[in-house]
């Protein structure tokens, strides 16, 4: 059994020049609205939710991008309450936002 139900990956990278970036998204700011979010709703810890930083998940075309493992669903998001949708249905409910989903 996994340490977290659901392990989230943010990618917060950030390139230099005109190079597509999750991080011109703003990828670290809704990275830390997530995370809040988790804690605020009791759902982070063991068992539970893990929100993480990554670095490049090397999909910046379609960013900003995060993974949820364990089944490695990929999404796209643009929002607050695009991040709030994820954490509604696929975290607390088990289904896929489908709008979101990167093939």
């Amino acid at each position: 059994m996994s340490y977290y139900k659901y392990h989230v990956f943010i990618c917060t990278n950030k390139r230099s020049g005109k190079e597509l970036c999750c991080e011109q998204g703003g990828a670290a700011k809704i990275r830390a609205y997530a995370k809040a979010k988790i804690k605020q709703l009791g759902l982070s810890g063991e068992g539970k939710v893990r929100i993480n930083t990554a670095g490049c998940l090397d999909r910046c075309d379609s960013g900003p991008v995060m993974v949820i493992y364990p089944e490695a669903t990929w999404y796209t998001f643009v929002d607050e309450d695009d991040v709030d949708e994820i954490i509604q249905e696929h975290l607390l409910n088990g289904r896929k936002v489908e709008r979101l989903l990167l093939p």
